[in-house]
């Protein structure tokens, strides 16, 4: 890289040559397809070229090409894994599709009352409030004095108890 520095251009295509066989397998390692460790290479490349004025020649070099190559791949996986997402299906759109593609459980808090009746004062104080008059967990636990995740965990065993009853049934 000192003598890139000086101008010595085979000495330049030499360092290209021997940065390409260095960063080939710490790639291939992070990277799953071939034609990604090219792009990626061809990326770090490129950086290490314009970024050759910045290089300390008393500082070693393997690092300081090392971090450039490091963000180069940070920057290929953020535009990768951003590309995926911009692709990805929104959940509230699955959501619909079942929706509408499933039909409806014949389960309401209406069909089961009788059985939350049947459950411990608090839990079905708890799924009354929440189910058949539409508070949220914290709102619950304000109305009853207790503590949210205490609502949400007597809710939840609640829950596993009719479950178990109705699958019983």
């Amino acid at each position: 890289m000192r003598a890139t520095l000086q101008g010595d251009k085979q000495a330049y295509a030499e360092l290209l040559r021997e940065t390409a066989r260095l960063l080939r397998p710490f790639l291939s390692k992070r990277l799953r397809f071939e034609h990604e460790v090219d792009d990626v290479l061809q990326e770090i490349l490129i950086s290490l070229h314009k970024a050759r004025h910045t290089y300390d020649g008393r500082r070693p070099f393997k690092p300081w090409l090392y971090a450039i190559a490091h963000f180069r791949l940070q920057d290929h996986l953020r535009m990768h894994y951003a590309d995926h997402l911009r692709h990805a299906d929104d959940i509230a759109d699955l959501e619909n599709i079942l929706h509408d593609d499933v039909t409806e459980t014949a389960i309401s808090y209406e069909s089961i009352s009788g059985e939350i009746e049947k459950l411990p004062e608090k839990q079905a104080t708890i799924l009354r409030l929440m189910h058949q008059q539409g508070y949220t967990a914290k709102e619950t636990a304000q109305q009853m004095g207790m503590n949210e995740s205490a609502v949400k965990v007597a809710a939840h065993r609640a829950y596993k108890v009719l479950r178990q009853r109705l699958e019983e049934k």
